[in-house]
């Protein structure tokens, strides 16, 4: 694995006992979980797929290192929690990471995966959009009757002179501005933004090509958009209606939606000078904001508390009782907000790449970890202790075990750490995932 430093190390005894060290172990690894990673990704055949996607321009006559184990080397190391290719130049030498990429020979250097990185471009993204789109649909046993599109906007600051990096004034830094989109934690758009543009730019355009894709699959389903007031754009709610899909937005507020409420935001107050105790009433009336060709529903959460007031204000197609529409179906949208700061746990702000399309390709590996971690989650976590566990706490129980690896001409074995008290979970994740 690597060559031993042969100067022994010593630490305080223990009971009388010398206590000694020295890094000559032999083939061990911290990463044993990886076997799961490795067997998930066969079953979805993603990474398999996904290599297909990238031009090579390499002479195939020089070629050590193929496309597939490059991905596979960029990809498992994200997952098992190693953020840049730097990380590689040890991991290719690990006995565990070997065996996962399929190979018994040392892997790719930290060189050869920064000029793996510069390969996509343009269509690559698109394409690999595409493939998780496929992911997702068959991921469904049989049609659903409903899905819920969630997007959202995030920062990515930069701090060197990456191409397309410019100030952001509501975030105060340079950054870039990606935009996701997910359907209960499935990942379904990771794309990379100049951080100067508004935060609803290219929506439309990428639900078009999200919404045609599902209804080529389920032409009967009902799909509905949900996002922030930063998407309650008139060309978005003119897209939807015309396309008959459903939305569900915040709205900024602004002195005619409160004057238009202000009998139920007066109710609210009244009540709690009264009892003391914080008030949350609903009301909904119709609205057209100046861009709008029509009026639409809006849904008025009128609220006092203690401390201030907290009124907000959601545009809706949907028809119903407006406290459910607001509390059951928009306030789910904060769930996104956790499935975001998961894309961290998989580095998806390391974009410190000169080129744009180099970091548009490395936000799509860490997309490409998370949705293995999280089909993981959702297909064979199911029902244990780990159901509603962050990513970063399966990698941490299930992934990032200890192992001495054995290999000779027959067969390799991982001698799993005896003490890993998650050894049932494992095994029953194992079972579902190689049922043979």
């Amino acid at each position: 694995m690597t060559e031993c430093i042969s100067d022994k190390l010593f630490f305080p005894p223990v009971k009388g006992k010398k206590v000694e060290a020295e890094f000559s172990g032999g083939d061990i690894s911290s990463d044993g979980g990886i076997l799961l990673l490795r067997q998930m990704d066969r079953r979805l055949n993603l990474t398999r797929d996904a290599a297909r996607l990238i031009n090579d321009p390499r002479d195939p006559g020089r070629i050590r290192h193929d496309l597939k184990t490059l991905l596979r080397q960029r990809v498992y190391g994200i997952a098992q929690g190693y953020e840049d290719v730097n990380d590689q130049d040890f991991l290719r030498k690990d006995p565990a990471f070997q065996t996962a990429v399929n190979s018994e020979q040392v892997s790719g250097s930290s060189s050869t995966l920064c000029r793996f990185e510069k390969y996509a471009d343009r269509q690559t993204i698109t394409e690999m959009h595409s493939l998780l789109w496929d992911r997702f649909i068959d991921s469904f046993d049989e049609p659903p009757e409903m899905i819920t599109l969630d997007f959202d906007a995030t920062d990515d600051p930069v701090h060197g002179n990456q191409e397309g990096k410019h100030f952001n004034g509501y975030y105060d830094h340079y950054c870039f501005l990606p935009l996701y989109a997910f359907c209960k934690g499935q990942l379904l758009v990771s794309y990379l933004r100049e951080a100067h543009r508004d935060g609803a730019t290219h929506t439309w355009a990428i639900l078009a090509l999200l919404v045609k894709r599902i209804r080529k699959t389920w032409p009967e389903v009902k799909i509905l958009f949900r996002g922030d007031s930063g998407f309650c754009r008139h060309k978005m709610l003119n897209w939807c209606e015309k396309h008959d899909v459903d939305y569900i937005i915040g709205l900024t507020g602004n002195i005619a939606l409160w004057r238009l409420g202000i009998e139920t935001l007066d109710e609210a107050y009244e009540k709690f000078m009264e009892t003391g105790e914080p008030q949350k009433k609903y009301c909904s009336f119709l609205y057209a904001a100046g861009s709008w060709k029509q009026k639409r529903q809006v849904i008025m959460k009128a609220e006092h508390g203690e401390l201030r007031d907290n009124s907000r204000f959601i545009v809706t197609s949907l028809e119903g009782d407006i406290k459910e529409l607001y509390e059951d179906v928009y306030c789910l949208r904060g769930d996104m907000e956790n499935r975001i700061k998961e894309q961290m746990h998989f580095f998806s702000d390391r974009t410190s790449c000169t080129l744009w399309w180099a970091n548009n390709f490395r936000l799509m590996l860490s997309s490409l970890a998370y949705v293995l971690v999280e089909t993981l989650r959702r297909e064979c976590l199911k029902g244990t202790s780990l159901a509603r566990s962050y990513c970063s706490t399966i990698r941490l129980k299930l992934l990032k075990i200890g192992v001495v690896i054995l290999r000779n001409t027959r067969r390799i074995r991982f001698l799993l750490n005896s003490n890993c008290p998650y050894q049932e979970l494992f095994a029953e994740v194992c079972r579902k995932l190689c049922p043979g």
